[in-house]
């Protein structure tokens, strides 16, 4: 898993802009009012190969000087806790601080490397005299930057590379011939109870108390002749029910696991039924490209007749319309109710994932869809398709040649992707249809 980099800092100091150049993209937003970053960003970055999550730290919104001192150190405390690597990030205007003094001793006594950041140094080839100052703090060599003009970042980001850990060090006992897994879904569910059902063995804590996990755990299992790595993830709630700001790094962890997943398990949980927030967590799976398998958890604790799963299957189609090609299966974790036909959609649902169809046969299937149902017209202009190819797996994209993208409607491209899926039998992945425009042949 990549290392994950927080940025911590007092107010207006320059994070967010920091945390935007590093990212290359205006994630974060940058505004010269204190605390304007109301919630935690994050965003991947890379330097010389290496990729790295990033977390800016926003969320002060002082009141008061005591205020402003207790919300930063809340921030240190939570970097401390959740990051791999700190930078702190100082104003090399404002000079050293009381505040900036009290997180340093803090960041001291961590144990982790942190990296000390003198931000607004915005002359090329200057280094302030000012910038010696934060020698003081005790964290080791100040990095002058100027995160306005990109000045500094590299020799920063070179440092950050010495402390980042090993993109395989927490996969030193799989490699790809293992299926990693991701179990997600809201808290409290039942991720860590599935996982230490299926291991035989207490490796996630399992609790009543919603947000027990904090952290993505890798579970190695296996089964048969297949190898699995499941990732037990925290609970992924809803933006305005989380208090706790500590969540907010489990969050990011939650999602960082779903990167680098090959199959998501998104379990709901039956007592509740369907919720907006299940469609959230789903719909960045989906939009990430990921196989996935919607498991629907505490099943042996409901009153049941003939029906009863027919209607939940009905109210899941409904909620995850745009995901219609993920299987459901109805489990207790509790009892390892289903277990098998579980691992067998997961299994299944990777393969299909991963699947690569020749030119030839795509072609193929475009003459016969284009020659049943007529490509779209408008103003006499008729959409002429010229050829399909697969551009990639994981998920199934393919490219198709047209005259003009614009006369390629929605309608007639879903079609499209309906056969394919037909013709290939490529459900439980979603499947990505990029356009090309050829000019007339």
């Amino acid at each position: 898993m990549p290392g994950l980099v927080a940025i911590v800092g007092r107010p207006n100091v320059g994070k967010s802009t920091l945390f935007n150049k590093i990212t290359g993209r205006r994630t974060a937003i940058v505004d010269n009012t204190p605390g304007v970053t109301r919630d935690r960003i994050y965003g991947k970055a890379e330097w010389l190969g290496r990729e790295f999550m990033l977390v800016d730290t926003g969320g002060i919104e002082p009141d008061s000087k005591d205020v402003i001192l207790s919300r930063i150190r809340a921030q240190a405390q939570l970097a401390i806790d959740s990051a791999d690597i700190i930078i702190f990030v100082a104003d090399v205007k404002a000079g050293v601080t009381a505040n900036d003094a009290d997180v340093a001793e803090m960041l001291q006594k961590s144990g982790k490397p942190v990296i000390l950041c003198v931000n607004k140094c915005d002359n090329i080839g200057d280094t302030p005299t000012e910038v010696y100052e934060f020698y003081n703090l005790g964290l080791g060599e100040p990095f002058p930057v100027s995160s306005v003009h990109g000045h500094g970042t590299g020799d920063m980001l070179d440092e950050i590379l010495k402390f980042l850990p090993d993109s395989g060090a927490d996969e030193n006992e799989y490699d790809d011939a293992h299926i990693k897994v991701a179990v997600v879904g809201k808290p409290n569910v039942g991720k860590s109870s599935l996982i230490n059902k299926i291991s035989g063995e207490e490796r996630a804590i399992v609790s009543d108390i919603a947000g027990t996990t904090r952290d993505a755990v890798d579970t190695v299992i296996n089964r048969g002749d297949e190898k699995y790595v499941f990732i037990d993830t925290a609970g992924i709630r809803r933006k305005s029910r989380v208090s706790e700001n500590i969540e907010r790094y489990s969050v990011i962890r939650a999602y960082m696991a779903i990167d680098r997943a090959d199959v998501c398990v998104i379990m709901i949980d039956a007592n509740e039924g369907f919720t907006e927030q299940d469609s959230k967590v789903a719909g960045y799976a989906h939009e990430k490209g990921k196989a996935s398998v919607i498991a629907v958890n505490k099943w042996d604790l409901i009153e049941k007749d003939d029906k009863t799963m027919k209607k939940f299957e009905n109210e899941l189609k409904i909620g995850l319309s745009f995901m219609t090609y993920a299987p459901f299966v109805f489990i207790s974790a509790a009892t390892g109710q289903r277990f098998d036909k579980l691992f067998k959609l997961i299994h299944w649902t990777c393969e299909q994932n991963a699947r690569r169809i020749t030119t030839g046969r795509l072609n193929d299937l475009l003459s016969q869809a284009t020659a049943r149902v007529q490509p779209p017209t408008d103003r006499g202009k008729r959409l002429k398709l010229y050829y399909m190819t697969q551009a990639s797996a994981k998920p199934p994209t393919f490219v198709i040649f047209c005259n003009r993208e614009d006369l390629f409607h929605f309608s007639y491209q879903r079609y499209i992707e309906n056969q394919i899926r037909e013709t290939f039998s490529l459900d439980g992945t979603p499947i990505r249809l990029t356009l090309r425009e050829r000019g007339e042949s």
